[in-house]
C-alpha cells in the first residue's frame, strides 16, 4: 500500500498497486444489470466498520490509506473509466472556472475595493487581489470572520475589474469555452448513477437519529456491542469546564483531558469512552452530573454504536471527496445540484440539500464545515443553481432562522451565515422580492422571534432580555440590510407591490417599537433599579441604516413614494390616537390662542423611541427633494394630516432631553442619561435626533407659526415663564426654568437655521457632510480616524469623507509619534455656526472659545454671527414665519428686557447669546430676500415687528432699543461685538427697506451714517488694541520663563522624555577640557609614560530622595545610582546558537567573539544615598507585603523597583567611586622607560606569577602553569622587582561603598547568570569584567550605528552609568580575595602569552579581544599585593602596565584580523605601495611560515592592511571610551566629531599606537616573535585556515531588526501562506514576526506550548529566551500590533511602524486603510532595542495601562 504521505491521493503508480481486488469490484459496479446502490452500500456496509474501528486512539493516515484503497480507487476508476489521477489531471489542464470560489477561514485576510466594490461584502481572497485591477485603488483590509467566499468573477458583484488575471478566460493556457465540453457523456451517465447514492447516503447518515441502529440496507454483520460515549462541543462550557468534567468523570490525566477538549473544539464532537453499551452510558451521566455542577446545564453527550460513528464518519469523509470533484468541472457541479434539488415525486418531503440545511443547527461543527464548504463549491459557482438554492433557502427561512436562534453555535458555523452571499447579489434580491416576497418573510420572522418582548400594548419591551438571544435576532435584522443593499434601476409593477407589502410589513415591526420602554419622571424617591436599556437602543442602532435603506428605495420611484408615505401616516396616526381622551385646555399668549390637550413631560409617561414619526419625516423630506410632495393631497388629504399630532411626540422627545439638561430626571438614574446620549450620538441620529428637528420643521411649515410657538412653549412647560406673572424665589426651580429657556431656544434656532438636509433645502451630501467637517475641525484639528468616527456612515459603512476633505482642509504629516492631522482652511471659517445642531454643550463651548481666540490673535472683533443659511425649499419655505410672529418677538423682547432691567436670577448670558442668535437669523432671513426681489413682494418683516414697540405702555420698548442699552451692561460686556453686528445689520435691512436710488449710494449713505457711531467704535476698538498688545506683551514674557523653567527642568529629567538619542549638552569630562583647551601643553594620551593628567574635579551631587548635597569621596557614606542589569543578545553574531537558560555550569571568564549573551547594565543617572535607597526599597517591599492581591509590575522578590523619579525599572544600584586622580612625574617616566622595555616587564611578571605559584601550590597541585626559569638571577629578588618601578598603598573605601560594591556585584552575577545570590562566588569578578566590556561595546555600536562622535553625544544617563560602571569595576576587585583575582588574570594572560596556557585556555580566534583587554587592566594590580600590606601600583606603574597590557592585546587582535577575515581574494584595484601595505606584506610571510602555509601569501598588503584597519575600529573605539572613564585623561578634539580619517588618528594618538600598526610588531620583533609562532600554531587556527572551521570576521556586522516590506499587504501574504509547523489542521493561526531575527511563530495556540524548565510557553515567549534572552520584539501580523516581552510574566504593546496615508497606525485593522511602512517609527523600535530600553517600556506601559494584568504573557 502507499504510505499515504498525500492524504487526497497517493502517486498515479501506487494507486494502482495498492488495491489488489481491484478489477472484479470495479466490474461488478459498472455492470448495467447490478444495481449501483445496493453494491455501493454493501461495499460501505462491508468496509467502513472495519476502517474506522479505533475512535478512540484513531491511526489518520491508515484510515486513509484503507478508504482509499477499498473504496474511493474503486469508486473514481467506476466513475471515470481510467486512472483516476490521469483523468482528474487532464481535467485540471482543461481550464479553470471563471468564479474564484475560495471560502475563507477566519483569520484570513479579506480586501474590499471601495470604488469598485457594489457593496462592502463584496470582497476577494489575498491572490485574486494582487492580481487585480484593484491593488491600486482605494482598498480596504479585514480579517475575515470565516464562512465568506472570494467574489472574484462575480460580474454582479463589481462595477470594475471583475476578473482577475488569474481567472480571466484563457489565463490558465486554454479557452474557457472547451472547459464545458471535457465530460463525455459516459461519464455524465455514470455520474447521474453515482451522486444519487453518495448523496442519499451522506444525507442519510448526517441526519440519522437511531443511535444504536443503522439502516438495514448496512447492517450485513452481527450486532457487536461495541459503542462509544461522545461528548459533542457547545458554546456555553469553557475549556476548563470540559477538562474537569473528564478528569473527574473518566478519570482520565489532564494532558488526555486536554487532547479531547481541543479536538472537540475543533471537529464538534469526540468519542471519549469506548466500551460496552452499559459502561458508555455510565460515563455518560457521570459526564453530565459534573459539568453540571460547574455550570448550570449538562454538556451535551450521547453514546452512539461503533458502527454509526464509523459511518457517520466516512459520510463526512464522502462529503470532502465530493466537494473536491465539485472543483473540477462544472458539469459535476450541475448533475450534484439537479440531484441535491429534486424532490420525491408525489412526496410533501424537503429535497436532500433542505433536509440537510433543515438539520444544520443539530449537526455538530465539522459536519457543519463539510456541508457549507459543498454548498460553495456547487451550487455558488452555478448562478442558476445559486438561485434555486436561495429560493429553497428562503422557503425555509422562517425555519432556519429559529433553529439558530434556539442554536448555540457561532453564526459563522450556521446555514443561515450563507444568507450574504444570495441577499447581497443585486438581480438575486430582485428575484427573491418578487418571487418569494422575501422582505416580508424576513420581517416576519423578526416579529414572531420576537413575541416574547411584547407587553400588554403590543409594544416591545426589553426587561431582562438575553444578550444572546438578541445578538442572534440581528443577524435577521442583517439579512433584511442585505437584501436593500443595492436599489433598483427598473421597477416593475410586481416589485413596486412586493416592495410595498413588504414595507407595511415591516412597519408593523416599527408599531411595535413607537412609544415603547415609556419612562416616567421619577419624582421623591431615587429609582431603585435602573432599567435595561441597551437592547432598545442596540436594535435602534440595527435599524438605522435599513430605516435610510427603504426610504431611498421609496425615493427611487414617485408613486411608491407616495403610497409608502400614506401607509406610514396611517401607521403614525393608529399609534397617535390612544391619547385623545382627555378633554382639550386653551392657552392664551399675545393675543393668540391654542386649544390643545394637556400633556406634561414632567408628569406624564414620555419615550424616546418612535421610528415610525422618524420614517415619516424622512419620507416628507424625499417627497420634498423629489417635488413629488405636490401630489401629497391625492394620498392623505390635509385634514388628515393632523400636523399637531405628528409633531406631538418627537417634541416631547426633545423636551425630555432639554429636562434632563435641567436635572428634572435625575432620580432615573443613567439609564435616562445613556438613551440620551445615543438619541444624539452619530451612531444613532440620523434617525432619531435629526428626524426630531425635521418633524419640527414640518409642523413649522404647515402650522400657524403663533400656534406652533405657542405649542412649544406650553410642552417645555415655560407658558408661565413668559407671562407677566412672578416667578418663585426657590433657586432650583428658576435654574430649572432657566435651562429650559436656554435649550427651547436653541430648539427654535436649529428649526430655523438648520437646513442642510437635502429636501429642506437645495443642498447635496456633498455639502451636509463639508459642513460637519468644518464643524469639526472648528473645535480643533483631527486626526482622519477621529473625523471618520464622528461622521454618520451609510449603508456602505462609507462617510463620505474622502470626496471633500480636501476642499476644506489640509493634512498635516505626524512625526515620530502621533498622528497626522487636518487642519480648517482659512476660507471655510466663515461657515462656522457656533448653534450648529450636532455639537454636544462641550464642543460648543470648545469650538467658540477657539474661534474667540483665533479673532482676538487676528486683533478683529469677536462677534461670531450666523452664517447665511441657505433657502428653504418650497414646502419649506413657510418655516421662517415664525421668527417674525408676535409669540416670537414676544419671547426675544422679554428675555432682552429682564437682561436690561438687571434680573439677574432670571436670564443668563447664554439665553442672551441665543436670542442675538434668532435676531442675526432673522435679518439675516430678511436682507437675503429684499436683496433677491422687489421690496413689496418681500412679505418677511421681521425689521418691522423688531422696531415696533412691545406695548402701548409709556416705558414700552422696541428690541432695537433693547440692543442698544444692552450694551452697557456689564455682564454681556463679551457680547458687545455681536450686539454691534446686529445693529449694523438693522441698519443695512432698513436701507434696503427704503429702497435707496442706487446699491452704491446705499453703501456710501451706509457708511456716511454710521460715522457717527464709528468715531465712538474706533476709540473702543483703539483702547482694545492698545489693551490685546499689553496682554501679549505679558503673555510672552510670561512665557519666556516657563519655557526657561522648561528647559532646566527637561535638562534635570531628561529621563523622562524621548528616549532617543538626542545631541545633548556635552558631557561633564568635556565641558572641563573646554575650559582648559587654551593650554596646549595638556597632553591628550591615556596610555603610557606621556600620559596626560586625569582630570578629576570635585564631584557634589544631590540626592533625589531627601534632596541634600553631598560630595563624592572614597571615605563617605556611599552615593549610589539606580540601574538596570539584563542578559541581552543585541550584539549577537550568531541567533542560531542555543543559549544556556541556567549559568550553574558557566564559566563566563572568556567572552566568544559571536557575542552570544552578554551582560548590559544601564541607568537612569538618578542618584541616592545608599541609606537613602535601602529605606526605600524596604518600604517598597513593606507596602507589597500588605497588599498581596495587588499584582505588580515589578519583581521585589529579584530586586527590582521603579527609579523613584523617573519611573524606570531598575533592580540594583551601581556605587559612585569617585576617580582617582594620578599625575605622572615625567623625568621619573623617561629613567623608567630606558630600564622598563616589553621583554623586561614580561620577565617581571612571569617571575612575580611563578613565585605566587610556588607560594599558593603549598602542597596542593594547582592548575596552573608550569614557568621556565629561563636563568633570570635571583628568583626571589626578582619577585619583588615588580615592586621598584612605584607603588602606593591601596585605596581605602568606607565600608557603605564596600557594602554596596558586594550588593552591585552579586546583581550582575545573579542576573547575568540565572543563578542564586552568593556573595562568595569565584565567578563574581569575571562577571563585573564582562558587564564593563559588554556594555561599553553596546554604546560604542550605538553611537556607529546612530553616526554620532565617540566622545560629546552621550545622554547624560548614559554618560554618568559608564562613569560609574567602569569605577566600580575597577574598584570591585578589592572586595574579593586577591589569590582568586591572580588566578583569573592568569588564565586571561594564558591567550595572549602562550606559556601561561592550561588546558581550558581558548584559542585566539575564541575569545573576544576587548573582554580580555577589560580583564587583565582591571585584575593587574593584584599582581602587587603582599601578604601583610596592601599595595597597588604607582602612576607610573600603571601607565607602563596598561600601554603593555594594550598593546599585547592590540597585536592578538591584529592577529585574529588578519587570521579571519583578510582571506578573501581582492577585488580588482590598483597596487598600492604605501608603507602600511609594505609592513602588512612582511607580515604575512611570517604569518605564512608560521601555519606552514596555511595562510597564503598572495594576498596583496594593501588589502591585508584594508582589512586590519577597518576590523580593528570597533575594538580601539571602545578601548578608548573604557581608559577615558577608567583613568579619566581628556580625549583629543578629532574624537568630538565624526570623521573616519581624523578619528583613526586620534585614536592610536590617544591610545599610544603607531598609525601603522604593523610597525608594533617591528618594534617588540624579539618578544612577538615567539608568541605569534604559538599563536599561529594553535590547532583551532590552522583548522580555521584550512577552512574546516568557520571565524568570525571583523568587522563584526552591526544588527539592526529584520527588513520589513514597504506594504503592509505583503506580510498579510506571508501570513497567509504560513502553516504551523507542529499542527497539521489547516485551521488559521496567529501568526507573528520575531523583529530580531524574521522567524514566524504561531502564537497563543496550545499546538506550539513548549515544556521549559517544567513551565508551559508559548511559542513567543519560548523563543524569546533563546533569540533575545528573554527580552524580544515581534509583530502581530493579523492584528498589526507590536508586542514586547520580557521574561514570562511582562510584556505590552507598542504601535505598529506602520501607518495609513493619514499618518496613523491601524491596530486591529479595523479601519483597514492600506497601511506603509514608517521609517522613522521602525528607526525608534531599533533605538529601543539597541538601547537596552525595551524592559523600561514595558514596564511603563504596565504601570499606566493596568488592562494588561490578567493577560497571561507567558502562553504568547
Amino acid at each position: 500500500m502507499a504510505d499515504g504521505a498525500d492524504r487526497e491521493r497517493g502517486a498515479a503508480g501506487a494507486a494502482g498497486g495498492r488495491v489488489p481486488a481491484q478489477p472484479q469490484e470495479r466490474a461488478t459496479w459498472c455492470d448495467e444489470r447490478f444495481n449501483f446502490q445496493a453494491t455501493f452500500l454493501q461495499c460501505l456496509a462491508k468496509h467502513v466498520p472495519n476502517i474506522y474501528s479505533a475512535e478512540m486512539d484513531p491511526l489518520l493516515e491508515k484510515q486513509e490509506e484503507m478508504v482509499q484503497a477499498a473504496i474511493l480507487y474503486p469508486l473514481e476508476c467506476y466513475l471515470f473509466g481510467e486512472d483516476p489521477d490521469i483523468f482528474l489531471e487532464k481535467l485540471q489542464q482543461s481550464g479553470t472556472s471563471q468564479l474564484c470560489g475560495k471560502v475563507f477561514k477566519g483569520g484570513e485576510t479579506t480586501y474590499s475595493c471601495r470604488d469598485c466594490a457594489v457593496d462592502p461584502t463584496c470582497v476577494l481572497c489575498m491572490d485574486c487581489f494582487q492580481n487585480s485591477i484593484h491593488k491600486n485603488h482605494r482598498y480596504k483590509m479585514h480579517s475575515s470572520t470565516g464562512g465568506g467566499f472570494c467574489d472574484c468573477g462575480d460580474t454582479e458583484a463589481w462595477k470594475a475589474g471583475p476578473l482577475c488575471t488569474k481567472h480571466e478566460p484563457g489565463a490558465s493556457g486554454s479557452a474557457k469555452e472547451n472547459s464545458e465540453c471535457q465530460l463525455n457523456e459516459e461519464i455524465m451517465e455514470h455520474s447521474r448513477r453515482v451522486f444519487p447514492s453518495v448523496i442519499k447516503y451522506i444525507v442519510d447518515m448526517l441526519i440519522w437519529e437511531e443511535e444504536k441502529e443503522l439502516p438495514p440496507e448496512l447492517t450485513i454483520r452481527e450486532k457487536v456491542d461495541s459503542y462509544y460515549c461522545v461528548l459533542f462541543n457547545d458554546e456555553h462550557h469553557s475549556y476548563d469546564h470540559v477538562i474537569y468534567s473528564l478528569q473527574r468523570a473518566l478519570g482520565c490525566e489532564l494532558g488526555e483531558a486536554q487532547l479531547h477538549t481541543t479536538a472537540i473544539d475543533k471537529e464538534g464532537r469526540r468519542a471519549v469512552k469506548a466500551g460496552h453499551y452499559a459502561s458508555c452510558q455510565e460515563a455518560k451521566e457521570e459526564i453530565k452530573r459534573h459539568s453540571e455542577n460547574v455550570s448550570q446545564r449538562p454538556l451535551h453527550v450521547e453514546v452512539l454504536h461503533a458502527d454509526v460513528m464509523a459511518h457517520q464518519k466516512f459520510a463526512l469523509r464522502l462529503g470532502s471527496w465530493l466537494n473536491k470533484l465539485m472543483s473540477y468541472s462544472s458539469d459535476f457541479r450541475q448533475i450534484f445540484c439537479q440531484i441535491c434539488l429534486k424532490e420525491e415525486a408525489g412526496s410533501e418531503k424537503p429535497c436532500f440539500i433542505s433536509k440537510l440545511m433543515l438539520w444544520d443547527a443539530k449537526l455538530h461543527k465539522g459536519a457543519r464545515k463539510v456541508l457549507h464548504e459543498l454548498i460553495f463549491t456547487s451550487f455558488f459557482m452555478e448562478m442558476e443553481y445559486k438561485k434555486l438554492f436561495a429560493v429553497e433557502f428562503v422557503k425555509y427561512y422562517k425555519a432556519l432562522q429559529k433553529e439558530y436562534i434556539s442554536d448555540d453555535h457561532d453564526r459563522v458555523l450556521s446555514v443561515t451565515a450563507l444568507s450574504v452571499q444570495m441577499f447581497t447579489v443585486p438581480t438575486l434580491a430582485r428575484h427573491l422580492i418578487e418571487e418569494q416576497n422575501v422582505i416580508t418573510t424576513i420581517t416576519e420572522t423578526l416579529l414572531e422571534v420576537l413575541p416574547e418582548y411584547l407587553d400588554k400594548n403590543d409594544k416591545f419591551n426589553f426587561q431582562g432580555y438575553s444578550q444572546d438571544k438578541l445578538n442572534r435576532v440581528y443577524a435577521v435584522i442583517y439579512d433584511l440590510r442585505y437584501v436593500l443593499v443595492s436599489k433598483p434601476t427598473v421597477w416593475t409593477d410586481r416589485l413596486r407591490e412586493r416592495f410595498l407589502e413588504g414595507f407595511v410589513s415591516f412597519l408593523r415591526i416599527l408599531t411595535c417599537m413607537q412609544g415603547m420602554e415609556e419612562i416616567k419622571r421619577q419624582i421623591g424617591q431615587h429609582i431603585e433599579v435602573d432599567p435595561d436599556w441597551e437592547a432598545a437602543i442596540a436594535i435602534q442602532m440595527q435599524l438605522k441604516n435599513i430605516l435610510l435603506m427603504f426610504q431611498e428605495w421609496c425615493a427611487c420611484d414617485e408613486e411608491l413614494l407616495l403610497r409608502a408615505y400614506s401607509e406610514c401616516h396611517k401607521a403614525v396616526m393608529r399609534c397617535s390616537t390612544n391619547g385623545r381622551s382627555r378633554e382639550k385646555t386653551v392657552f392664551h399668549l399675545c393675543g393668540h390662542t391654542l386649544e390643545s390637550r394637556p400633556y406634561r413631560v414632567s408628569a406624564d409617561p414620555v419615550s424616546i423611541h418612535l421610528p415610525l414619526s422618524r420614517t415619516l419625516a424622512g419620507l416628507h423630506v424625499r417627497l420634498s427633494k423629489t417635488g413629488a410632495i405636490s401630489r401629497l393631497h391625492e394620498f392623505v388629504s390635509p385634514e388628515e394630516l393632523q400636523v399637531e399630532l405628528l409633531v406631538e411626540y418627537p417634541l416631547r422627545c426633545l423636551v425630555l432631553v432639554a429636562q434632563v439638561s435641567a436635572e428634572m430626571w435625575r432620580r432615573n438614574g443613567l439609564s435616562l442619561i445613556s438613551q440620551v446620549f445615543y438619541y444624539q450620538d452619530v451612531k444613532c441620529r440620523e434617525e432619531m435626533y435629526d428626524k426630531d428637528i425635521i418633524m419640527l420643521q414640518i409642523g413649522a411649515s404647515l402650522m400657524d407659526p403663533n400656534q406652533f410657538l405657542l405649542l412649544i412653549l406650553q410642552r417645555y412647560e415655560l407658558a408661565d415663564a413668559f407671562k407677566k406673572i412672578k416667578p418663585t424665589k426657590d433657586q432650583d426651580l428658576i435654574k430649572q426654568c432657566n435651562v429650559l429657556i436656554e435649550e427651547m431656544l436653541q430648539i427654535l434656532i436649529y428649526i430655523v437655521g438648520e437646513r442642510y438636509v437635502p429636501g429642506v433645502s437645495n443642498v447635496t451630501k456633498e455639502d451636509v457632510i463639508m459642513r460637519e467637517i468644518i464643524h469639526l475641525l472648528c473645535i480643533e484639528p483631527m486626526a482622519h480616524s477621529a473625523i471618520t468616527k464622528s461622521l454618520p456612515e451609510n449603508e456602505n459603512n462609507e462617510t463620505g469623507l474622502e470626496n471633500v476633505i480636501d476642499k476644506v482642509a489640509t493634512f498635516k504629516k505626524p512625526g515620530v509619534s502621533g498622528h497626522g492631522v487636518y487642519e480648517l482652511k482659512d476660507e471655510c471659517l466663515r461657515e462656522f455656526n457656533m448653534f450648529f445642531y450636532h455639537y454636544t454643550k462641550t464642543q460648543h463651548s470648545k469650538a467658540e472659545h477657539t474661534q474667540k481666540k483665533r479673532r482676538k490673535q487676528e486683533n478683529r472683533d469677536e462677534a461670531l454671527p450666523p452664517p447665511p443659511p441657505p433657502d428653504f425649499s418650497p414646502a419649506f419655505s413657510n418655516v421662517v414665519r415664525i421668527l417674525n410672529c408676535d409669540v416670537m418677538m414676544h419671547i426675544l423682547r422679554t428675555i432682552l428686557q429682564r437682561a436690561v432691567e438687571l434680573e439677574t436670577h432670571l436670564w443668563t448670558e447664554a439665553m442672551i447669546q441665543m436670542v442675538l442668535h434668532l435676531l442675526s437669523l432673522g435679518l439675516l432671513e430678511e436682507k437675503q430676500q429684499l436683496q433677491k426681489s422687489p421690496e413689496e413682494e418681500v412679505t418677511f418683516d421681521f425689521y418691522h415687528k423688531a422696531t415696533r414697540m412691545g406695548s402701548s405702555a409709556l416705558n414700552a420698548v422696541n428690541v432695537l432699543m433693547l440692543l442698544e442699552k444692552l450694551k452697557t451692561v456689564p455682564q454681556l460686556e463679551s457680547q458687545k461685538d455681536t450686539v454691534n453686528w446686529i445693529l449694523q445689520i438693522f441698519d443695512t435691512v432698513k436701507r434696503l427697506r427704503e429702497k435707496s436710488s442706487l446699491t452704491t449710494v446705499a453703501a456710501t449713505s451706509g457708511s456716511e451714517a454710521t460715522k457717527g457711531d464709528e468715531s465712538t467704535q474706533d476709540k473702543e476698538k483703539a483702547e482694545r488694541k492698545r489693551k490685546a498688545e499689553a496682554a501679549r506683551l505679558h503673555r510672552q514674557k510670561i512665557m519666556a520663563q516657563m519655557s526657561a523653567l522648561q528647559r532646566n527642568f527637561i535638562e534635570a529629567h531628561k529621563l523622562l522624555y524621548e528616549n532617543t538619542l538626542e545631541a545633548q549638552v556635552k558631557d561633564d569630562a568635556i565641558m572641563e577640557e573646554e575650559s582648559m583647551s587654551s593650554a596646549v601643553d595638556y597632553s591628550k594620551i591615556a596610555l603610557g609614560p606621556k600620559r596626560g593628567p586625569s582630570v578629576a574635579e570635585k564631584e557634589v551631587l544631590t540626592c533625589i530622595l531627601c534632596q541634600e548635597e553631598q560630595e563624592v569621596k572614597l571615605e563617605s557614606a556611599a552615593m549610589v545610582l539606580s540601574a538596570c542589569v539584563q542578559k541581552s543578545t543585541a550584539l549577537t553574531q550568531n541567533r542560531s546558537r542555543i543559549l544556556e537558560l541556567s549559568g550553574d555550569m558557566l564559566d563566563p571568564l572568556f567572552m566568544h567573539p559571536d557575542l552570544p549573551c552578554g551582560t548590559h547594565t544601564g541607568s537612569c543617572g538618578h542618584v541616592m544615598h545608599a541609606a537613602c535607597w535601602q529605606k526605600y526599597f524596604e518600604a517598597m517591599q513593606l507596602n507589597f507585603r500588605q497588599r498581596l492581591h495587588v499584582e505588580q509590575i515589578f519583581d521585589l522578590e529579584n530586586g527590582e523597583y521603579l527609579c523613584p523619579l523617573c519611573k524606570s525599572l531598575c533592580n540594583t544600584v551601581i556605587p559612585i567611586v569617585p576617580l582617582q586622580a594620578q599625575k605622572i612625574n615625567s623625568e621619573d617616566a623617561e629613567a623608567v622607560a630606558q630600564i622598563l622595555s616589553l621583554a623586561r616587564w614580561l620577565e617581571i611578571i612571569t617571575v612575580r606569577i611563578s613565585g605566587y605559584s610556588v607560594k599558593n601550590a603549598k602542597g596542593e597541585k594547582q592548575n596552573l602553569p608550569a614557568f621556565a626559569n629561563k636563568g633570570m638571577g635571583n628568583s626571589a629578588l626578582e619577585f619583588h622587582s615588580i615592586l621598584s618601578f612605584g607603588v602606593q598603598s591601596s585605596a581605602k573605601y568606607s565600608s557603605s561603598i564596600k557594602e554596596m560594591l558586594i550588593l552591585f556585584a552579586t546583581t550582575i552575577y545573579r542576573v547575568g547568570l540565572k543563578v542564586a545570590p552568593n556573595e562568595a562566588d569565584y565567578r563574581i569578578p569575571m562577571m563585573t569584567w564582562s558587564t564593563c566590556a559588554f556594555t561599553i561595546q553596546c554604546i560604542e555600536n550605538l553611537l556607529e550605528t546612530e553616526g554620532k562622535p565617540l566622545f560629546g553625544s552621550l545622554q547624560n544617563r548614559q554618560h554618568s552609568g559608564l562613569k560609574a560602571l567602569v569605577q566600580f569595576a575597577a574598584a570591585q576587585r578589592t572586595t574579593s580575595p586577591q589569590v582568586l583575582i591572580q588566578k583569573h588574570l592568569i588564565r586571561l594572560l594564558g591567550v595572549l602569552l602562550p606559556n601561561f596556557k592550561v588546558e581550558d585556555t581558548p584559542s585566539l580566534l575564541e575569545v573576544d579581544m576587548f573582554h580580555i583587554l577589560v580583564g587583565v587592566v582591571l585584575s593587574f594590580p593584584s599582581l602587587y599585593w603582599q601578604d601583610a600590606v596592601d599595595l597597588q601600583p604607582s602612576s607610573i606603574s600603571s601607565a607602563y602596565n596598561h600601554l603593555y597590557l594594550f598593546h599585547l592585546t592590540t597585536l592578538a587582535h591584529i592577529t585574529q584580523i588578519v587570521v579571519s577575515s583578510a582571506t578573501e581574494s581582492p577585488t580588482t584595484r590598483s597596487s598600492d605601495n604605501s608603507e602600511e601595505a609594505r609592513s602588512a606584506q612582511s607580515f604575512c610571510r611570517e604569518v605564512c611560515q608560521y601555519t606552514s602555509g596555511c595562510f597564503s601569501q598572495d594576498i596583496p598588503g594593501w588589502l591585508v592592511w584594508d582589512c586590519v584597519k577597518k576590523g580593528i575600529m570597533p575594538y580601539l573605539r571602545c578601548a578608548a571610551l573604557f581608559f577615558h572613564y577608567l583613568l579619566g585623561v581628556s580625549p583629543p578634539e578629532e574624537l568630538l566629531q565624526v570623521s573616519e580619517e581624523g578619528q583613526f588618528k586620534a585614536l592610536c594618538s590617544y591610545l599610544s599606537l603607531p598609525t601603522n600598526l604593523f610597525l608594533l610588531f617591528q618594534e617588540y620583533w624579539d618578544t612577538v616573535n615567539p608568541l605569534l609562532q604559538r599563536w599561529c600554531a594553535d590547532p583551532v587556527v590552522l583548522s580555521c585556515l584550512k577552512g574546516k572551521s568557520i571565524a568570525i570576521r571583523y568587522p563584526r556586522k552591526r544588527n539592526s531588526l529584520i527588513e520589513l516590506p514597504e506594504d503592509y499587504s505583503c506580510l498579510l501574504n506571508q501570513a497567509s501562506q504560513f502553516r504551523c509547523p507542529r499542527s497539521s489542521d489547516d485551521e488559521q493561526k496567529h501568526p507573528v514576526l520575531c523583529l530580531f531575527c524574521g522567524a514566524m511563530l504561531c502564537s497563543q495556540n496550545t499546538c506550539c506550548q513548549e515544556l521549559v524548565n517544567g513551565e508551559e510557553l508559548g511559542a513567543c515567549t519560548s523563543h524569546a529566551l533563546q533569540c533575545g534572552a528573554g527580552v524580544c520584539m515581534f509583530l502581530k501580523i493579523r492584528e498589526c500590533k507590536v508586542v514586547l516581552i520580557e521574561g514570562k510574566t511582562r510584556g505590552c504593546l507598542y504601535p505598529a511602524p506602520y501607518l495609513d496615508e493619514y499618518g496613523e497606525t491601524d491596530p486591529g485593522l479595523k479601519r483597514g486603510n492600506p497601511l506603509h511602512l514608517c521609517r522613522e517609527r521602525y528607526r525608534k523600535l531599533h533605538l529601543l532595542w539597541q538601547q537596552h530600553c525595551i524592559i523600561e517600556e514595558i514596564a511603563r506601559s504596565q504601570e499606566t495601562n493596568q488592562i494588561f494584568f490578567g493577560f497571561n504573557w507567558q502562553l504568547l
